[in-house]
């Protein structure tokens, strides 16, 4: 944009300056022309004066003319020539042209003659006859001088052409500074961070998107807080029933069916308590990092009696050494939860399960059912076997909110293959 606008600058000074000059380059040129037609005038009228002394003398004085010829035809100066009545040519030699013979009829004048110049005649009456003193301007004493002229225009409109860019390179920076400064804030807006905002600056344009953008920035910040407290509320009215079916819970004569009971109510009270806390946290903090082999050890067992009373083989390749992603560790339960559990949920009992992490923070969950549907694979809220269809959306999400990416496909059991790189969590921020 900046170029552009320098461009604009360039191109508009330039036409201003072509309008303003070449018309002054002209009228210098005509005024050379007019200053050394006048002084070869004035020359002419003065070896006229001499001249008609001369010939009013009679006699040999006529050559009296001769020295006042020779300092007036000096380097550099136009050709000065006397046409005497008795046809002899003092001073520089010259033909006697029609011209010549127009002046001797008494008048005196200028033209062009067809090699250029100019020409300037004056009649000198004698006693009997008239003389006829003639001076001749070539090309380059015409216009002599000019050349300067056009060279100082030249050094004037490239004064101007630099003076007008360097104001439009300043105009420029601010504009394309203001402009860059919003995009900047927008692109904070874009990850998450909804304290930016934007400062007016700039034209009266640019600061009128500036206050809408902080207004947007506003209201989606008001609006994402009116969801979290919204979420939080509808999880905090689920600790009721939890209360009530734990009391029933302990109210079982049956000892380890009550501690079982117990222990899965305690679990989904804090998988409530998750959700409260999810929902109530800022949309940015810092940088959260996990370790992807440690969760994922932990779910598996979590999951692994289920598994067991279900005559699954569940298979786990996950290294000892940690493998640290830039996902919180809430999450990362989260996930592991939806995969594995829509393996225990949506394919038939005794079907194969294998989780494996990578050092590289890759995490594969396979199984050995009937794979995927290709038309709803994916599909956020979409589910061929009847449940809400968010579990991949979850994974797809959490995986992208890092920098990484979701890919499904067949796996070697035979069912369904699910891939997740976590990023390093640029996406995040």
């Amino acid at each position: 944009m900046r170029r552009q606008l320098l461009l604009l600058t360039a191109a508009t000074t330039a036409l201003v300056l072509v309008a303003l000059l070449v018309p002054l380059g002209l009228l210098a040129r005509s005024q050379a022309a007019n200053r050394a037609t006048a002084d070869a005038a004035q020359r002419a009228q003065s070896i006229a004066a001499v001249t008609g002394q001369a010939l009013a003398r009679g006699g040999g004085g006529v050559r009296t003319v001769e020295p006042v010829l020779a300092g007036a035809n000096g380097a550099g100066l136009p050709r000065t020539s006397v046409f005497l009545p008795d046809g002899d040519v003092l001073g520089a030699a010259a033909p006697v042209t029609r011209a010549v013979k127009l002046a001797r009829t008494g008048k005196a004048f200028t033209y062009e003659p067809d090699g250029g110049g100019r020409m300037v005649l004056v009649p000198v009456q004698g006693v009997e006859r008239t003389a006829v003193v003639q001076v001749a301007v070539s090309e380059g004493q015409l216009y002599d001088g000019t050349l300067a002229s056009w060279l100082g225009l030249a050094g004037l409109g490239a004064g101007l052409m630099l003076v007008g860019l360097l104001v439009a390179d300043r105009l420029a920076a601010r504009l394309v500074g203001a402009t860059r400064r919003l995009a900047g804030v927008a692109d904070r807006l874009a990850g998450g961070d909804l304290s930016a905002r934007a400062e007016p600056a700039g034209p009266p344009e640019l600061r009128l998107v500036a206050g809408e953008l902080n207004n947007l920035a506003g209201r989606i910040d008001g609006f994402l807080t009116v969801e979290r407290e919204n979420a939080a509320d509808l999880a905090h009215r689920l600790r009721t029933p939890l209360a009530a079916l734990r009391l029933d819970a302990e109210g079982l004569r049956d000892a380890r069916e009550a501690e079982r009971i117990a222990a899965g109510v305690a679990g989904l009270e804090r998988g409530v308590d998750d959700v409260i806390r999810a929902a109530r946290r800022p949309l940015r903090e810092g940088e959260a990092r996990s370790d992807l082999a440690a969760v994922a050890r932990e779910r598996v067992a979590f999951w692994a009696p289920l598994a067991e009373d279900q005559g699954r083989a569940v298979v786990v390749a996950v290294p000892e050494a940690a493998v640290p992603v830039p996902v919180e560790e809430g999450e990362l339960g989260a996930v592991l939860d939806a995969l594995i559990g829509n393996v225990l949920d949506h394919t038939a009992a005794g079907v194969g399960l294998r989780v494996a992490v990578t050092a590289g923070g890759e995490l594969v969950v396979a199984d050995g059912g009937e794979g995927f549907a290709e038309a709803t694979a994916g599909e956020r809220g979409v589910s061929g076997d009847g449940s809400t269809g968010l579990g991949l959306d979850i994974a797809r999400r959490t995986a992208e909110e890092s920098g990484g990416e979701v890919t499904l496909g067949r796996a070697a059991e035979g069912g369904a293959l699910v891939t997740i790189r976590f990023g390093d969590g640029i996406a995040s921020q």
